[in-house]
């Protein structure tokens, strides 16, 4: 399969560009695009055998949700069977934005979006591209992250051809996400609306609009499943192992340093997914993939995916990763983190 790039401009994007994007999703085939957050990989989210082939193109298991996005309000209704009061407040406040809500699915939803459940997760993304291409194919967008299931989400269009090139139809290049952590998730279904997965949306934001918010026991524990789309299986991995390290931002430093050290004693290409702080005082040897100032959360999520992909063209051995703190986006951050090293972490 040969897969088109279609370049378009982010805010004003050229429609008829667009107009054939949209005529291959409602022809039943795959197209990548762009979204505030990272590039998703998009079939028409009620036709199941379209949709079926996001997993099949992704190597992505079938139990695992996708998300259904949607171009306007009003496109919500005929795809739950009712809107709860924590679901509209968040709703009014944060759409269109990096925000997905989990409602009891209608009949119409294929059960190949919801992995069986009886539930279904929706949002209406920030990007004009994302919503205009929606909106023309007059279909709720069923999208995933653009990637190989496993490998670090993409943050721009060159990450989507590498995984996907030549497994679908088309890719929308409308230059790198703003986000670059994909949307935060929230049941709510719940008594006391729950979070599912962290991102641009931050706990602290959520905890202000709907006075409480429970925390899913997989986001604090890798034993417990996860109930959101997208964090029931390894995800965001690097080819090579990750160790993260975590605690004080001083002691974290210097802990990770003598990682390094070590490992480059021992005789291994040694990686590190560092701030611009620490990445100064490493080993010259070392691999430095560096994602930002430890202060700068939003930053760093940007970058976060990019600099895991880093290791793709500069093979290492080993990788070791710089925590930060899990106040507003570090929670999403250090989600991915934990997620990419498989829960290999070191206390300092």
């Amino acid at each position: 399969m040969q897969t088109q790039v279609f370049l378009v401009d982010k805010d004003k994007p050229n429609r008829k560009i667009l107009e054939k994007a949209a005529a291959i999703l409602t022809g039943g085939g795959l197209v990548a695009f762009p979204t505030e957050t990272v590039y998703g990989l998009g079939a028409n989210g009620l036709d199941a055998e379209a949709t079926g082939g996001i997993y099949r193109a992704k190597g992505r298991p079938s139990d695992n949700p996708l998300i259904l996005h949607i171009a306007e309000q009003a496109a919500l209704q005929q795809l739950v069977t009712t809107i709860t009061p924590s679901a509209k407040a968040l709703i009014d406040q944060y759409w269109p934005g990096p925000l997905t809500v989990v409602l009891p699915r209608a009949a119409i939803i294929p059960d190949v979006i919801t992995g069986g459940l009886d539930t279904v997760a929706v949002r209406m993304p920030d990007s004009v591209v994302a919503r205009e291409l929606i909106a023309l194919a007059g279909v709720p967008i069923a999208a995933p992250s653009a990637n190989t299931s496993g490998r670090p989400s993409p943050t721009s269009a060159q990450m989507v051809i590498t995984d996907l090139g030549g497994k679908i139809d088309a890719v929308i290049d409308a230059g790198p996400c703003t986000v670059g952590v994909e949307s935060t998730v929230v049941d709510c279904t719940t008594p006391v609306p729950t979070l599912l997965r962290p991102g641009g949306i931050t706990l602290e934001m959520l905890i202000a609009t709907l006075g409480a918010v429970d925390i899913d026991q997989a986001l604090m524990t890798k034993e417990a499943i996860p109930r959101s789309p997208g964090m029931k299986y390894t995800h965001y991995a690097p080819q090579a192992p990750m160790t993260l390290l975590e605690g004080q931002p001083d002691k974290v430093a210097e802990a990770l340093r003598q990682q390094v050290d070590k490992a480059i004693a021992e005789g291994k290409t040694v990686g590190a997914v560092v701030s611009q702080e620490t990445a100064v005082h490493l080993n010259p040897a070392v691999k430095a993939a560096i994602y930002g100032l430890r202060c700068d959360a939003a930053t760093i999520a940007a970058n976060l995916y990019a600099a895991l992909r880093y290791f793709d063209e500069q093979p290492v051995d080993v990788i070791f990763a710089e925590g930060i703190s899990e106040k507003g986006l570090g929670l999403a951050v250090m989600n991915r983190l934990r997620k990419a090293s498989g829960h290999r972490t070191i206390r300092a």
